[in-house]
């Protein structure tokens, strides 16, 4: 008897503008200018978005942390500390060649406890992009 896996519905388009509207939503209230990426679980762009006020280089930062999120499966917030000097990763950011970024405001995206996309928010402070990107996988879930 052989047993399939249940199909996993990827992350829709449709999702990606939800998380991008829930992360603007919440960096409007705060009066921060942001950009926003959502990436699918194999790394491809589904949505972004920059506030025309918001910095250029969050542009860059939003797409990089969403990417570092999606790669390690984890929070940036939780991976800063891993790459500091003392940390057992600290070689991690330059012996690759990707684009990856250890500053809070990536958050992995989850189905059914699988890995389905990320986000990355970039232009706030980096305990403001978290809190971001964590309203918009609040906002997803409802």
């Amino acid at each position: 008897m052989t047993t399939t896996a249940a199909a996993l519905t990827p992350l829709t388009t449709t999702e990606a503008e939800t998380l991008i509207t829930a992360a603007r939503r919440a960096a409007d209230l705060a009066g921060v200018t942001v950009s926003i990426t959502v990436l699918d679980a194999g790394g491809h762009l589904l949505a972004f978005r920059r506030d025309d006020r918001a910095v250029l280089i969050s542009g860059e930062t939003s797409t990089r942390k969403a990417y570092t999120a999606l790669q390690l499966n984890a929070p940036t917030a939780d991976l800063v500390d891993l790459v500091k000097p003392d940390g057992p990763f600290h070689s991690l950011p330059t012996a690759l060649d990707r684009p990856l970024l250890f500053i809070a405001g990536g958050l992995p995206v989850h189905r059914d406890g699988r890995l389905i996309g990320a986000i990355g928010v970039g232009g706030g402070a980096p305990e403001q992009d978290h809190s971001f990107a964590t309203a918009a996988l609040e906002g997803l879930s409802r």
